[in-house]
């Protein structure tokens, strides 16, 4: 890229936020990247050189998201791309996953998203321009048994995305919400958060779902480093799509998907329009 941009990742101890702010500093960017504790800011300078910086952010510590953009915006810089990266993966039986559960997975997937995007807002809407690229999930357009929760926190953020692409396209600012497929991260591994097991009826169901998803994890299709160069394509991009699905195994499973969509819809026409005033 030729334009030299400070980039603002949450998330950048592992996975894709790494991968993203690893391809950044190669192209000669400044980046700005969040952890969650001292030891991953430590290991965060340790292994990256450039014009690379480490802040300390809990994303569902709401109240601390927007003085920590008012100082990277004073001490470091304007941010020309905000990429909310952190997150996780909660998988379990929705009957058997507690609404405990269900808050912190929307915590951290949605409302820390949110809060980052109002954080960093003013500053871009002031200088009519900026970048917003939230990292969703196929599991935002698709749905399996036993991701229920991180399903919901993902579709609701695709449709705050697409919703605020359009609130904002006339400021200057440009909203993207990217959908990876499966991608060789910790997603399934060691960040992933599972419920126990304790309905018997959801044996046959569930039990080979998540035995697949383990034995598979760390053998998936997707490149992180592909990913990366993708979304740093897109951040350079002078009008980026609303919408990006990156694997061939998302672009297969979405486009599935909304064909049966179209199927169901054209199936169920006459019920749908029955409805209006006549």
């Amino acid at each position: 890229m030729q334009n030299t941009k400070t980039i603002f990742i949450t998330g950048v101890s592992s996975g894709f936020g790494r991968a993203i702010a690893n391809a950044a500093l190669r192209a000669g960017h400044r980046v700005v990247g969040t952890v969650r504790t001292q030891q991953a800011a430590t290991e965060f300078k340790s292994r990256f050189c450039g014009d690379a910086h480490v802040k300390l952010l809990d994303v569902t510590q709401f109240d601390a998201v927007a003085p920590l953009a008012a100082v990277v915006e004073s001490e470091i810089g304007p941010v020309d791309v905000v990429i909310n990266n952190a997150g996780y993966g909660h998988e379990g039986i929705l009957e058997e996953s507690s609404l405990d559960d269900m808050r912190r997975q929307f915590d951290v997937n949605v409302f820390g998203a949110v809060a980052v995007i109002k954080a960093f807002l003013p500053f871009m809407r002031e200088r009519r321009r900026g970048h917003i690229i939230n990292i969703t999930s196929m599991g935002g357009y698709i749905t399996m048994p036993g991701i229920a929760y991180y399903c919901g926190s993902k579709f609701a953020l695709e449709g705050i995305s697409e919703t605020l692409a359009r609130e904002v396209k006339d400021l200057g600012i440009a909203v993207t919400a990217v959908a990876p497929g499966s991608f060789r991260t910790d997603w399934a591994g060691r960040s992933m958060v599972r419920s126990a097991r304790s309905i018997a009826d959801y044996d046959r169901l569930f039990d080979p779902i998540r035995q697949s998803r383990i034995d598979k994890s760390g053998r998936q299709l997707g490149d992180p480093d592909k990913a990366a160069a993708a979304i740093l394509a897109l951040a350079d991009m002078s009008e980026p799509p609303e919408h990006l699905l990156i694997g061939s195994d998302a672009l297969g499973l979405v486009r599935a998907k909304l064909d049966a969509m179209q199927a169901s819809m054209a199936r169920h026409e006459q019920l749908t329009r029955s409805t209006d005033i006549a």
